[in-house]
């Protein structure tokens, strides 16, 4: 799917200037990429989110810049921790023709049997790094857990087949795994051990 998103070209690059666009509901940002040099840019914070909202972290952006038109992704960001505001994005120019690198992110999906036994969930890959074409990478990579049993784990090699997509991993990394549930007598040594405080003695002489 691709969205529209208009950008303008800026040329000051003065933090004071930033920070202005900023005030003004503007995110300072980057295009580059293919058929296009490094070029800083302004897009609107409100257009901005809502284009990201309909395409997803993934979504090929079609970027409006002075009249020319740009196939784009979103390549990296900067967010304010504070305010949680994206403060500057960096957009990658991509030929819809030629297969691309990304990250996508893991979701585990339904239950799975071994947490209902009472085991606990351990998901060890939260994004796979894939290659496909820009209007072929997935928002989200699913990973159905609902048959996995205590002490049983699910690779990269088990889902692999369920994508039309190049996965960069091999076949033998964890996904997820169920750990066995934790006895009584476990929880209680981890809970002596922290209550219990080191007693620590003396040993500093006097000489005389």
């Amino acid at each position: 799917m691709v969205n529209v998103l208009k950008a303008k070209e800026r040329s000051s690059k003065r933090r004071s200037r930033l920070r202005e666009l900023r005030e003004q509901g503007g995110i300072p940002a980057v295009v580059y990429g293919y058929r296009i040099e490094n070029t800083p840019i302004v897009i609107d914070m409100g257009d901005f989110m809502r284009t990201m909202r309909e395409v997803g972290r993934n979504g090929v952006i079609n970027l409006e810049l002075e009249g020319k038109k740009l196939n784009v992704i979103l390549h990296e960001y900067q967010e304010d921790p504070i305010r949680k505001e994206v403060v500057h994005a960096d957009f990658l120019a991509v030929d819809m023709s030629q297969e691309i690198e990304a990250s996508v992110r893991v979701e585990l999906s339904e239950d799975a049997e071994g947490v209902r036994d009472g085991g606990v969930l351990q998901q060890i890959m939260h994004e796979m790094a894939v290659t496909a074409k820009p209007d072929e990478i997935p928002e989200v990579i699913q990973v159905d857990i609902s048959h996995l049993g205590v002490g049983e784990t699910i690779s990269v090699g088990e889902i692999r087949g369920n994508y039309s997509i190049t996965i960069n991993h091999e076949d033998a990394e964890p996904i997820a795994t169920i750990l066995a549930p934790r006895t009584e007598e476990e929880n209680a040594e981890e809970a002596g051990e922290t209550a219990a405080s080191p007693e620590t003695e003396d040993t500093t002489g006097t000489q005389e």
